[in-house]
């Protein structure tokens, strides 16, 4: 059977940043997969700490990729939001960046997903930041992707709720206290996995 392939475009919570490689979502997501049958390949990850979505689409077009894949998932923004870069800017960027995955998926649009950006300031890393400025802006660019996504009919899950939790939850965060823990990333991958299996059965 031939093995079905997944890329994975983003940031550091693409990568799974201070977690290891295994229990990053994307890998988990595989995984998943993987025990329901579906021969999946490891990820393809074009992604890298501190990227923005113009460093995202720099960095796909920098990278040898196949010219389709049969799942993609897309997830950027949280350094646009950290600089302070305009939301104006990240619409455009973010558009084209959907693009390009839909046209991985070779326009198969129920096999791309989109994954909110998480809010990074409930961790203890934002200890001296403001939190309620951090999280309306967080919400800014979310309303931003969410919009785009949904107009192009692309599948948007909604991550954002649930990483707020880890202001009461350490379990929730890796051990520099500000990226995401396995146990998160097991969330996620759980709802995009789901995703993933039914549009596999279309």
């Amino acid at each position: 059977m031939e093995l079905l392939n997944y890329l994975a475009l983003g940031d550091s919570y693409t990568i799974g940043e201070q977690v290891p490689i295994y229990d990053s979502f994307p890998y988990q997501t595989v995984q998943i997969l993987r025990k329901a049958g579906q021969p999946v390949a490891a990820p393809e990850i074009v992604a890298r700490t501190g990227w923005t979505s113009f460093e995202l689409r720099d960095g796909i077009a920098a990278t040898s990729l196949l010219p389709r894949y049969d799942l993609v998932s897309l997830l950027v923004g949280v350094n646009n939001q950290y600089r302070g870069l305009s939301v104006d800017d990240y619409a455009i960027q973010f558009e084209d960046l959907l693009q390009q995955a839909i046209a991985f998926a070779g326009e198969k649009k129920e096999r791309v997903v989109v994954l909110s950006i998480p809010d990074w300031g409930v961790t203890p890393f934002a200890d001296d930041r403001d939190r309620y400025a951090i999280a309306r802006e967080i919400d800014q660019f979310n309303a931003v992707n969410k919009a785009i996504t949904v107009a192009n009919g692309v599948a948007y899950i909604d991550i954002t709720p649930g990483t707020r939790e880890a202001a009461h939850d350490n379990r929730l965060l890796a051990g520099d206290g500000l990226h995401p823990s396995g146990r998160e990333y097991a969330r996620w991958a759980e709802r995009l996995s789901l995703h993933f299996l039914g549009a596999l059965e279309k």
